[in-house]
């Protein structure tokens, strides 16, 4: 059997990292789609944030799938959404950062991590899991300090935190695996490389 190429469809450091650390050969591809267009599309449409994370993924994985025909291709992505239903974006300044800090304060919100992986344009398999996280009340002093020191680290994540790194002091409790809050489902996309020979059983 001829072993497939696995491809992640995306800029994500952390991602390949995570796959990399698990001891899967994949190389990082970006998939040149417009999330920010699409995103807007399907908010505009109220799709709900888990289906929001799906599609996103599955525009990923298909997009370079259809340009490099003889690969799997792993799309992912992650979206964080409050109690309230609504969904945050990743800090554009430290301002937004120490806004959506002070929103998150004192509740919970929910982090989806979907995964997909097409090939040759079609998507063949899927996974979606949440995480709750509950952020503990953050004084304005804490919130302005912790954005100081840590913007150049968390001004490309959703939420405004890198749970593996100073994050983990934001919350009070969180129920879920940490591969999704860094916003992979690795765990099930594993199992499915074993399923298809990428990795051995």
């Amino acid at each position: 059997m001829t072993e497939a190429r696995l491809i992640l469809a995306s800029n994500s450091k952390a991602r390949l990292a995570m796959l990399t650390a698990a001891g899967v050969a994949v190389e990082a591809i970006s998939p040149n789609v417009d999330e920010d267009a699409l995103k807007d599309g399907l908010k505009s449409e109220g799709v709900t944030a888990r289906n929001l994370a799906d599609a996103l993924a599955e525009a990923k994985a298909v997009r370079l799938s259809q340009r490099i025909s003889d690969a799997m291709v792993l799309g992912a992505d992650q979206v964080l959404a409050l109690e309230d239903g609504r969904m945050l974006d990743k800090p554009s300044d430290p301002g937004e950062a120490m806004a959506q800090l002070k929103l998150m304060a004192g509740k919970k919100h929910k982090l989806i991590s979907a995964a997909v992986i097409a090939e040759q344009g079609t998507p063949l398999w899927r996974h979606i899991d949440i995480a709750t996280l509950s952020v503990r009340p953050l004084s304005d002093s804490f919130i302005e300090q912790y954005v100081e020191s840590e913007w150049d680290n968390i001004r490309h994540c959703v939420g405004c935190y890198e749970i593996e790194g100073r994050g983990a002091q934001l919350f009070s409790a969180i129920t879920g695996s940490q591969f999704t809050i860094m916003g992979l489902p690795l765990i099930p996309v594993l199992d499915y490389l074993r399923v298809r020979a990428i990795l051995p059983s």
